[in-house]
């Protein structure tokens, strides 16, 4: 599956088949939790929180894809993210783009 940010994929004339998306909402568990409201008292990278934000948007992304798939799509294009917090040590991440078959 070819994903770009881009809005048109040079050399290739593609008709739209749909919006992809993909989600997911990931939370770290109470140890972590603590260790990062520790970090937070002396400043730097909460490394628990990039990683969880990393896991989250493969997941996120595989399911776009996957979405995309079902639609008989060849390539996803306008690829954006968005992210929000649901509740307190959890996110949530959604992939979402244009999903395309090329002619």
């Amino acid at each position: 599956m070819f994903l770009t940010t881009t809005e048109n994929i040079p050399g290739k004339t593609y008709e739209i088949v749909g919006v992809a998306q993909g989600s997911t909402i990931q939370a770290k568990h109470v140890g972590k939790d603590i260790g990062a409201g520790l970090r937070n008292l002396v400043g730097g990278e909460v490394k628990a929180y990039v990683e969880m934000m990393n896991e989250a948007r493969d997941i996120a992304t595989q399911r776009m894809i996957d979405n995309a798939q079902q639609m008989g799509a060849d390539a996803i294009v306008c690829l954006r993210y968005g992210t929000s917090a649901v509740m307190a040590s959890a996110a949530e991440v959604i992939a979402y783009g244009t999903a395309v078959k090329f002619k």
